[in-house]
């Protein structure tokens, strides 16, 4: 981003509290050494990781596990050109401990696509960034470009 540029960046603790009232969000993976993006709905641990709920078996959990990846989520309000976006960067992994399986098990919203066999994936935040448009507003005072 550029100064002025009508952008703001965000803190991580605004970040994370936006990411929390997201429903849905994009975890960004590489699959066949190519960019692979995939909707998932997720849950924001108290330590800022995100956490999948996922088939055992799926896709997913082989493309991610022990890979850094980055899950991206956002809020656009198109008529008023405003919105946000927070982008976690980190190391994937399934949560393999029984004690946290099971806290997650009560705490994180079943899958949209639920499986017999679910596992936790866990996104460990070693980036959080964010940025925020109000108004459509620029550098230039303009809401809209023709």
């Amino acid at each position: 981003m550029y100064r002025n540029d009508g952008f703001r960046e965000l803190e991580r603790p605004e970040c994370l509290r936006l990411l929390a009232k997201a429903p849905v969000g994009r975890v960004v993976h590489t699959r066949h050494a190519l960019p692979a993006v995939l909707p998932v709905n997720f849950w924001l641990d108290d330590d800022g990781s995100v956490v999948l709920r996922t088939a055992a078996d799926s896709g997913l959990v082989r493309a991610v596990d022990g890979a850094i990846v980055a899950f991206e989520a956002d809020e656009v309000d198109a008529a008023a050109h405003s919105g946000w976006s927070v982008v976690v960067t980190g190391t994937a992994s399934v949560v393999g401990d029984a004690a946290e399986r099971r806290r997650l098990d009560r705490d994180v919203p079943c899958s949209w696509a639920p499986s017999p066999r679910e596992v936790f994936v866990r996104i460990e935040p070693q980036l959080v960034t964010g940025r925020e448009l109000v108004g459509g507003l620029t550098a230039y005072g303009l809401g809209r470009f023709f």
